[in-house]
């Protein structure tokens, strides 16, 4: 699993969630993407808000039907999304009678090593991002690159490797150029940029495109060695 982990709200973690599970599954990979901001949950609602660049989906296409994180594995502790489009979890129903390591850790045993799993984090600094990040592999870092933005995401760089869950990269957002440097500010490469765009983001042409570059690149890494993707 990976953690798609930032600093304080807004710095484009669900998007990111969003758009590079549509990367990867355009690559042919079947993806789950998990919201794990129990708090302020919003991966669901903004999937489902911009379904109609997606191709129709052969099950239902009610986002109010899409399975939770405790009820999402079969009968036979399974997960088995198609490849035309990811799989998309939102939180418990009720999370406070839910334990949050207990649930990624089963969802993790529910989905085969072969389908990328992303987990989209609460903010940086609260309690509630400990539970992801010690779920997943590693995290992918989301940041605009304002100073105080940045300043954040190198905290949760650093939360995240004290919790087991080292980075792997940076992906800068809403940016027209990444300055050299920032890379070695978060000790990991920059793997993707993603343009700014208009205010629906995912249906940009350039803001898929530089997805699609990112999920190409994620794919070259050691994580990616047992994928199914294109």
């Amino acid at each position: 699993m990976i953690a798609v982990a930032g600093g304080k709200g807004g710095s484009g973690k669900t998007t990111t969630t969003v758009g590079l599970a549509r990367a990867l599954s355009r690559r042919g990979a079947s993806v789950v993407a998990a919201d794990a901001d129990w708090d302020l949950p919003n991966l669901a609602g903004l999937a489902a808000e911009t379904r109609s660049e997606e191709p129709p989906r052969s099950t239902t296409s009610s986002s109010a039907a899409q399975p939770t994180i405790t009820e999402a594995p079969s009968a036979d502790g399974q997960i088995r999304p198609n490849r035309s489009r990811p799989v998309v979890l939102a939180p418990p129903r009720s999370p406070d009678g839910v334990r949050a390591d207990a649930a990624f850790a089963s969802l993790d045993a529910a989905v085969p090593p072969t389908m990328p799993t992303l987990l989209d984090c609460p903010v940086g600094a609260s309690p509630d991002v400990a539970a992801p990040l010690r779920a997943a592999d590693r995290c992918l870092l989301v940041t605009p690159l304002r100073r105080p933005a940045l300043r954040d995401a190198v905290k949760t760089a650093a939360i995240a490797r004290r919790l087991g869950c080292p980075p792997i990269g940076v992906v800068a957002v809403r940016a027209a150029s990444v300055p050299e440097g920032v890379g070695d500010l978060f000790d990991c490469p920059v793997l993707g940029r993603i343009p700014q765009a208009n205010a629906e983001p995912l249906s940009d042409p350039a803001v898929q495109s530089g997805y699609d570059d990112l999920a190409r690149r994620l794919v070259r890494r050691d994580i990616a060695s047992d994928w199914r993707v294109a």
